[in-house]
């Protein structure tokens, strides 16, 4: 039920988002408490504002209103993936390069299941970091097949 509600959301949210030019970042179906949620998540260079979002949400709204594929009462939530964006895909991956990065493996590489540091390149199969031990600079290679989940970290 929850991949048929996101794989729709994305059909009918696309050509909306397409036509003010902004980008598809991630779409949940969640059940938290009692209560369901289906999140949109978009963005686009420079930033989403709140105006944006409200916009999308509207026209989603009426979309969903009139196609009615979810039966239980839920609440539509539209909002920017926040600045430690998770990286989904491989563009996702192409377009952080130089970034601060965190991921998470479904196996250990060089005994760590999580890495965070600068994406030094990413050939579409193998990411290269570059991450500190103490004050020593080191590099991992990471299959993209063993990212579990991916983010931009923040750092301070």
């Amino acid at each position: 039920m929850s991949s048929h509600v996101v794989s729709l959301t994305e059909e009918l949210v696309t050509p909306i988002l397409e036509e003010k030019n902004l980008e598809l970042v991630d779409i949940e179906y969640v059940k938290e408490g009692k209560n369901w949620f289906l999140r949109v998540y978009i963005d686009k260079e420079g930033g989403i504002d709140i105006m944006e979002c409200g916009e999308v949400s509207e026209l989603l709204s009426e979309k969903l209103d009139e196609s009615d594929p979810i039966t239980e009462a839920y609440f539509l939530e539209v909002s920017s993936p926040g600045v430690e964006r998770p990286l989904k895909n491989k563009e996702d991956f192409d377009s952080s390069i130089g970034k601060n990065i965190f991921v998470k493996l479904y196996e250990p590489i060089d005994g760590s299941k999580e890495y965070e540091g600068t994406l030094q390149s990413f050939d579409g199969e193998i990411v290269t970091m570059e991450y500190k031990v103490k004050t020593r600079k080191k590099q991992v290679e990471i299959p993209y097949n063993k990212i579990a989940k991916a983010r931009i970290a923040v750092t301070f």
